[in-house]
Order: structure tokens, then C-alpha cells, then sequence
């Protein structure tokens, strides 16, 4: 009698219950592989999950990223907003000062020059002569103010007043022997626009008093 030899299994044998030792039936085979599925669902899932996280991190990361670069971009350029506004604001309160002085000048020319006569008087005690030049339609004035500061003043000495066609309105230019003081309204401002040109290069505004301020 010739014995039937046994198939090789590789020793695993998906249809046998391990514990019964009896073959497993097709429905508990199901269960087994829906379970398996389940499984391997599941870790997908967790994985899936722990990926989505991490994209979504990463991308919450760049838009925090760029709405502080945006902010800092506004913050700038509020800033800028902010000197450009001072930088017109100086403009135009200067525009405005010379306007107002420009209108006191045509109201009172001798106003001005009535302050420096009694200023420059008050310390020309034993000075010799006084000349003072100004625009010719002040001239009279000029004189009679002067005339009344000698009065109080502790200058003796001569007086001399001039009118000059090239000195401006409101102008004057006071002389002695060894000294001399001059009001000029276009060296005024020019000190203004210096000044003001220093406080926008201090302060990091773009502007140019000199063609933008005179007007």
C-alpha cells in the first residue's frame, strides 16, 4: 500500500484555528480580515491625521509669518505717513509765518526796526556816530524814531540816517565805528529754511524747504 504524501503548507495555514486545531470556517475568515482592515483603517487614519496636523501647522507658521511681514510693512509705512504729514505740517505753518510776518511788515514796516534801534542804542554809550540805512520811504520815520530812543538811551554821538533803494522794506542796517548790526528778511528766512531742513534730516523727512517753503 503506497501512503499519500502530505502537502507542503510552509507550516501556516490561514484555514486552521490555532487553539481548536480544526479548520476555520469562511465567516470567522471575514472576521478576521474585516478586523485586519479595520486595523490598518485606523493607523491610515492616525497617520493621515498626524500629517494633516503637521500641513496644517506648517501653513498657519507661513501666514503668521506673512501677516507680521505685512504688519511690520503697514507699521512702516505709517511711519512714513506719519513724517510726510508732519513734513507738510512744518511747511505750511513756515508758509504761514511769513505770510503773517510779510502783513506785519506792510502794517508796521517800522515796527521791527523801532526794537533794533532801542536794542543797538542801549549799548552805544561813547560811540562817535550811528548810521542807520534803510528803505527810503522809511527814512523820515526812521529818523524820528531814533531821534526819541537818544532821548533814553545812553548814545550821544551823531545820527545819520540814510534811505537805500536796496534795502527791502521792513530792512535796515545799523552801523558805527567799530561795529554794525543788520535785520534782513531774506536771511531770516534762509536761517528758518536751514532749520527746518535740519529737523527733516533728523527726523527722516523727504522734503526741500527751499522750493517747497519760499512759496
Amino acid at each position: 500500500m503506497t501512503a499519500t504524501p502530505a502537502k507542503f503548507t510552509f507550516d501556516l495555514d490561514l484555514g486552521r484555528n490555532a487553539e481548536k486545531g480544526s479548520l476555520m470556517t469562511e465567516s470567522a475568515l471575514s472576521k478576521k480580515l474585516e478586523a485586519a482592515r479595520k486595523e490598518g483603517y485606523a493607523a491610515g487614519l492616525v497617520d493621515g491625521e498626524k500629517t494633516a496636523i503637521a500641513k496644517a501647522n506648517k501653513q498657519l507658521l507661513a501666514a503668521a509669518d506673512q501677516i507680521g511681514n505685512q504688519a511690520a510693512a503697514l507699521v512702516a509705512g505709517m511711519d512714513d505717513l506719519g513724517r510726510h504729514a508732519t513734513g507738510e505740517a512744518v511747511i505750511l505753518a513756515a508758509a504761514i509765518a511769513r505770510k503773517l510776518a510779510a502783513a506785519f511788515v506792510e502794517r508796521e514796516p517800522t515796527g521791527e526796526l523801532s526794537a533794533l534801534i532801542a536794542d543797538c542804542m542801549s549799548s552805544l554809550n561813547g560811540v562817535p556816530h550811528l548810521v542807520i540805512r534803510c528803505a527810503p520811504e522809511l527814512a523820515d520815520a526812521v529818523r524820528d524814531i531814533a531821534t526819541a530812543r537818544m532821548q533814553t538811551s545812553g548814545f550821544s554821538g551823531r545820527l545819520v540816517v540814510l534811505g537805500d533803494p536796496d534795502i527791502p522794506l521792513g530792512d535796515a542796517r545799523l552801523e558805527w565805528a567799530d561795529g554794525g548790526v543788520v535785520r534782513s528778511s531774506a536771511e531770516i528766512n534762509a536761517e528758518i529754511d536751514r532749520r527746518i531742513a535740519d529737523y527733516f534730516a533728523a527726523h527722516g523727512i523727504v522734503a526741500n524747504p527751499d522750493e517747497e517753503i519760499s512759496q
